[in-house]
């Protein structure tokens, strides 16, 4: 209840817009790009504290330090060891065939800096676990935000990435000189690994 009015509270003085579609019907991978501004994360928790979607995100171990940790947790953050990515795949796929449920946020752009192509973590755990993809975003060009279609990947990774970067392509992050091209490093048709 309280973190619904926060939100209201947010959106009515934000100078940014809520727009796109309504929330998922049940969990997903929901991808947050471009990503390119810490702010992308308060972005993030008004879009899911406004829909009512109970979220995990991925975040860098070094966010979960100090004080800091028990803060991320309870905001839902999973701590990403940056050393073996491979790890929190398997623990989240894991969590979800255990019987969680949860939308989990992936930034798969990876940090906040131009990279060139965009981390595969969020296709296997999609793909592992049968969770649909909902595009979040975040546009600056016209000062909105919010939840894009929501599908299921085919096992077709180069149609499903021209997928993904038509969504995208006229999306410009926070700080659109920091925006990564929606690729990934092999898109030659298999799942990644």
């Amino acid at each position: 209840m309280l973190r619904r009015l926060v939100s209201r509270v947010y959106w009515a003085f934000s100078r940014w817009t809520l727009a796109g579609e309504p929330a998922p019907g049940r969990p997903s991978v929901l991808i947050g790009a471009p990503h390119t501004s810490n702010w992308d994360f308060v972005l993030m928790l008004g879009i899911a504290w406004r829909h009512r979607i109970d979220i995990r995100w991925l975040g860098k171990a070094s966010l979960f330090r100090g004080w800091r940790g028990p803060i991320m947790r309870g905001l839902g953050g999973i701590p990403v060891d940056r050393a073996d990515p491979s790890r929190v795949v398997d623990e989240v796929v894991r969590r979800i065939r255990a019987g969680e449920v949860f939308g989990l946020v992936v930034t798969p752009d990876g940090t906040r800096g131009a990279n060139e192509y965009w981390k595969s973590g969020f296709y296997r755990i999609a793909r592992e676990t049968g969770l649909p993809v909902t595009l979040g975003f975040v546009d600056r060009t016209t000062m909105t935000t919010g939840l894009g279609p929501t599908f299921e990947l085919t096992g077709d990774v180069a149609a499903d990435m021209d997928r993904i970067r038509a969504f995208y392509a006229d999306k410009a992050g926070v700080r659109p000189h920091l925006r990564t091209e929606p690729r990934l490093r092999d898109e030659t048709g298999r799942a990644p690994a």
